[in-house]
């Protein structure tokens, strides 16, 4: 599933070439696509019709573009979670049809007509250049909605890419993630420390800091030298400031690399992979050495999925005596 930099890469392609634009035809071709828009395809299509995309905004894996308003228009925005596979990707403006130009689908022909339609495409918005934004999801499992607005309760604005202190509806339960400037860290190692849970599983609650997944809190907790499975409880004020420590510098590597690309199911607007898993450190390393200590990479099972640590630079918490 994409996490932190992943969205964020997308989000700053959306920054750089749609933003500006106006929505002038939407197609949806799946209705479960937008599932989460409880009024219908219909409606969503017409709450996006004739509307101008005014800024690409990030929350934790979250996604939104915020609506002009105006007139008759509320004060709303396109929400997007990608889920397991979604990618939007921006189209030139020469969007052809496979199946009325006899080009393979998912092919991409290297003359001028530009990106063919992909496959697995669930929604088109056609923009005012000639340009299109596709919605493209093999496995379904994300969506998009056009939810009102609302305030955030700190005042700051509503994530990265907004000059605005609005959220979403959807994603108002949503915590601050670690590269959000507004973000307030010791509130975080306080309420870290008063759960009564896993390291792991706290790093990965959303509620209390959101955009850190699987393969970002493995690595992070092996920078930090910590094992996923010590209680929060008996975390010390510093090993969590180290381990957010970790988690935002992980991270960011990532975003420098334009994430973390294990398939082709991951890409970015322009249909290009990230290339950070050749930087990761124990996440998928199983039985090759830490680089760190030689140690060779252990594998456990973790909530329906694995987790990876170092049997040395992670050592497991001792049991707690009776």
């Amino acid at each position: 599933m994409p996490e932190l930099p992943e969205v964020e890469t997308v989000r700053d392609g959306l920054a750089r070439h749609v933003l500006g634009r106006t929505v002038v035809d939407v197609d949806v071709r799946r209705d479960y696509s937008v599932r989460r828009h409880e009024a219908g395809p219909l409606d969503f299509a017409a709450r996006l019709t004739g509307r101008r995309l005014e800024a690409a905004v990030r929350r934790g894996k979250f996604l939104w573009l915020l609506l002009d308003e105006g007139a008759g228009r509320g004060d709303d925005a396109l929400l997007a979670h990608l889920g397991m596979s979604g990618q939007l990707l921006v189209r030139g403006a020469h969007v052809v049809d496979a199946r009325a130009s006899g080009v393979t689908e998912g092919a991409v022909p290297s003359g001028p007509v530009g990106w063919v339609e992909h496959p697995h495409l669930r929604v088109r918005l056609v923009l005012d250049d000639g340009s299109a934004l596709d919605f493209v999801d093999q496995r379904t499992f994300g969506h998009l909605s056009v939810p009102d607005l609302v305030t955030t309760p700190d005042g700051a604005p509503g994530g990265c890419g907004a000059a605005r202190d609005v959220v979403p509806l959807p994603v108002a339960h949503i915590a601050r993630d670690l590269l959000d400037p507004a973000l307030d860290r010791r509130a975080v190692v306080a309420a870290m420390r008063t759960r009564r849970t896993e390291v792991k599983r706290a790093l990965l609650d959303q509620t209390l800091v959101s955009g850190v997944g699987n393969i970002y809190a493995d690595e992070a907790l092996w920078r930090a030298r910590l094992h996923g499975t010590r209680p929060t409880a008996a975390l010390r004020a510093t090993d969590a400031e180290r381990l957010l420590d970790a988690a935002t510098e992980v991270m960011t590597e990532a975003l420098e690399q334009g994430g973390t690309s294990f398939d082709a199911l991951y890409v970015d607007v322009n249909g290009a992979s990230g290339y950070f898993d050749r930087s990761l450190a124990v996440y998928g390393q199983d039985g090759r050495p830490c680089r760190r200590c030689g140690t060779l990479v252990r594998r456990d099972a973790f909530a329906n999925r694995s987790s990876y640590t170092c049997p040395r630079c992670q050592p497991r918490p001792r049991p707690r005596r009776a």
